[in-house]
């Protein structure tokens, strides 16, 4: 009886731990999808000649927060 219980214990903190780094990884996805998306419409934007000049704060604006950050870096120009 000890042993089953204590394997449902270690099981149980096994899922949690799990579920601890797990969310640190979609987080970290997440912010790799946005930059990526965020420098692709920079791009763009400056293909159609807006004349948006791409600065270290801006590209950051725009990676951080995805198409959004690329609205309010254009809104700023």
């Amino acid at each position: 009886m000890e042993i089953i219980v204590a394997f449902a214990v270690g099981l149980i903190v096994l899922c949690l731990i799990g579920k601890i780094i797990a969310l640190p990884m979609k987080l970290l996805w997440k912010l790799i999808t946005n930059s990526v998306v965020g420098a692709v419409l920079l791009w763009i934007v400056n293909l159609f000649g807006a004349g948006v000049q791409i600065t270290f704060v801006k590209a950051l604006i725009a990676g951080v927060l995805g198409v959004p950050g690329v609205i309010i870096v254009l809104l700023m120009n």
